[in-house]
């Protein structure tokens, strides 16, 4: 069995017009849901073998705060087709995983993480936790899915069960969407 965690980028900014879109940061709510997320991650209490992320500005900081929350250094391995990928690219990507590790956490961006939960869990009515899904998978939300495969180059679709969603306004809803 295979576990695969996945962690969108906490909120980014959107202050400076000027800025590309791989280099905008964090702002305050992103650092404080990375802070939170992090925190829960750890709490999940899997320790993942290999962490391959999106070198994106906002995804490099969501994995400093949080790891920092956490109070566990992490080592990222950083995979610029993450930026931006599909579902298909992100799969393509873990089939590519070399040493077969047992649990992966992958860090990115939508729509990419969220399509590729729509590709690797059936929608046949037995998943509460991809219907939040197909609602919205915020920033900084964490997922997790098991699949009984023997190796990542195994991975098909629909092989997946998602067991866990957390979303950050699940912890406080101060980090909700904002209504106005």
């Amino acid at each position: 069995m295979k576990t695969l965690g996945l962690f969108r980028h906490a909120k980014s900014d959107w202050q400076d017009p000027r800025a590309r879109d791989f280099d905008r940061p964090l702002n305050k709510r992103g650092r404080k849901g990375a802070a939170i997320m992090g925190q829960h991650v750890r709490d999940y209490g899997i320790t993942w073998d290999r962490m391959i992320a999106s070198p994106a500005i906002r995804c490099a900081e969501t994995i400093e705060i949080a790891a920092e929350a956490a109070g566990r250094p992490v080592a990222a391995n950083w995979d610029r087709r993450i930026y931006l990928a599909s579902g298909v690219t992100l799969a393509d990507l873990l089939r590519e995983q070399d040493g077969d590790p047992a649990s992966i956490l992958m860090v990115g961006h939508n729509p990419g993480l969220e399509d590729l939960i729509f590709d690797l869990v059936p929608d046949d009515g037995t998943s509460p936790l991809r219907d939040v899904v197909e609602e919205k998978f915020p920033t900084a939300s964490f997922a997790v899915l098991e699949l009984d495969i023997g190796s990542w180059a195994d991975l098909k679709d629909k092989s997946a069960r998602l067991v866990h969603l957390m979303r950050p306004r699940d912890l406080d809803p101060e980090l909700g969407p904002v209504l106005t």
